[in-house]
């Protein structure tokens, strides 16, 4: 290769070299649309973040309503246990009473 046909090919690669860095930065035209961008990026960002925090809130609220409701189911069915075995001595002693009432009604009329 001659000196001539290096330098044209040097000054081709520098020319590409250049061309790319160009492209790679952004004109006056450009930095608007990133900046317009970035913009918007930002402000889906914020929207996600209260959207997340929105979100945390009600699955909180739903959790301390879930737990109330739970407390409230231990203590009706504590309840009504001891409603069932309130009415089961009641029944047994309702079939012991009328058990001796009509042994003793059988005795007399002997």
């Amino acid at each position: 290769m001659s000196e001539a046909d290096e330098d044209l090919q040097a000054q081709g690669s520098h020319e590409e070299q250049e061309s790319v860095e160009s492209a790679s930065r952004p004109s006056s035209g450009d930095d608007a649309e990133v900046e317009v961008d970035q913009a918007a990026q930002e402000q889906a960002r914020q929207t996600k973040q209260e959207r997340a925090k929105t979100l945390q809130a009600s699955l909180l609220a739903l959790v301390e309503r879930v737990e109330g409701v739970r407390a409230e189911h231990d203590k009706l069915e504590g309840e009504n246990k001891f409603l069932q075995s309130y009415i089961g001595d009641l029944m047994s002693t309702s079939k012991i009473i009328s058990a001796g009432a009509a042994k003793g009604k059988g005795g007399r009329a002997k």
